[in-house]
């Protein structure tokens, strides 16, 4: 399903509440070129924002409650704004989270009703995208001015408190912060950006990303096990993250455990792979990041332990049939997966994948057509 036009959604709007909204914004989804799971490690990310994304046409309340509704879920959920972390459940928490932590920075009472073309579970970040519509439009609504890089911020502790998601900055900077034909360098211990020039069809090439189909939910407890034996790590090396750590055969050989281990030897070489990808891209080589990708999905698979065997198969499938290299993206355990192809073999790469998936009798992967790399949130109308 496609989103609608800001004029469909307003209409929309209308129906649902009496009365037609103050206008619509729209917040993209991410896919993380390379860079995964270093963002909670202090470490650096490369992401774009894409075409997809998700809209919210939104009207300001005189009260102190927030509404809010989805074209994706049944009935409608009003909660106010002075509530308690927990206390709403499901995809409503990231609205009204983002809603509870701006009333710090005055914004008021709202009614929400929101769309989206992202495939949900595909780990494209669909939940920062809604925070981040969430956030423009409230900001809008009630005149508040916040600089981009600050409200990812709020909209990254919005999911950390309100929805219990102890996500790192790199989706919500992704989706803020992104630029049509770039990827964003996101430092995110320093919160510093720049874009790097990513436009992979100028050299003939396509960039598949393909929804596994297999369900991703990061409010499982695998996330937040990672992210604790990372912390631990550092602790244990004396670093106040694992990026820190200058010397890595030393800081392995400081580690009994060999889960601890594989943790850091993928955090700090993950990191080497983003700043060797971002000189390729700078220097004009996108060909060449082929085996970095390659490279970061086994280290995700074999060191950081979070990839699943759609994804494993659809990266094994691509490389068979010719691609240049591909890897899983996002938290893990379900999700989606990048291929980096020459254009003129895509069709091989897609058939390969898709016999690979029929011969196993599973679900039929979605290879999303539309994945140039976009611009961070907006307003529309």
């Amino acid at each position: 399903m496609s989103t609608p036009a800001p004029s469909s959604l307003a209409a929309a709007f209308a129906d649902a509440f009496g009365h037609a909204p103050e206008g619509v914004w729209h917040a993209p989804g991410r896919v993380n070129l390379i860079g995964e799971h270093t963002d909670y490690n202090d470490g650096l990310v490369l992401p774009f924002a894409l075409p997809l994304g998700v809209m919210v046409a939104a009207s300001r309340r005189d009260d102190d409650l927030v509404e809010v509704r989805s074209l994706q879920a049944d009935g409608t959920v009003t909660a106010p704004l002075s509530g308690t972390p927990g206390d709403v459940k499901g995809w409503a928490a990231y609205p009204v989270g983002m809603a509870r932590v701006l009333r710090e920075h005055g914004v008021g009472g709202a009614t929400l009703l929101i769309d989206s073309d992202l495939p949900q579970g595909a780990g494209l970040s669909s939940s920062a995208a809604l925070e981040c519509a969430t956030a423009i439009a409230l900001c809008d609504l009630h005149g508040v001015e916040i600089a981009p890089a600050e409200l990812a911020r709020l909209a990254q502790r919005a999911e950390n408190e309100h929805v219990g998601v102890p996500s790192g900055i790199m989706d919500q900077s992704a989706s803020m912060l992104s630029t049509a034909g770039s990827a964003l360098l996101l430092d995110c211990r320093t919160g510093l950006t720049s874009n790097v020039p990513f436009a992979p069809g100028d050299a003939g090439l396509t960039l598949m990303v393909i929804d596994t189909r297999a369900t991703h939910e990061l409010t499982g407890g695998e996330y937040a096990q990672r992210r604790a034996e990372c912390e631990k790590a550092a602790g244990i090396l004396g670093v106040d993250a694992l990026r820190d750590v200058r010397d890595l055969p030393a800081a392995l050989g400081a580690l009994s455990d060999p889960v601890l281990r594989r943790r850091v030897q993928h955090v700090v070489t993950e990191n080497h792979r983003v700043e060797a990808t971002v000189g390729l891209l700078r220097a004009g080589a996108v060909a060449e990041i082929g085996g970095l990708l390659l490279a970061s999905h086994m280290s995700l698979r074999d060191q950081y332990e979070v990839s699943w065997d759609e994804a494993n198969v659809a990266v094994d499938e691509a490389v068979r049939a010719g691609a240049r290299g591909g890897r899983m993206v996002g938290g893990g355990f379900g999700g989606s997966v990048i291929v980096l192809t020459r254009t003129d073999r895509a069709d091989r790469v897609r058939d390969g994948i898709n016999a690979a998936y029929a011969s196993r009798s599973w679900t039929p992967p979605v290879f999303l057509t539309d994945t140039a790399p976009s611009a961070g949130a907006h307003r529309l109308s």
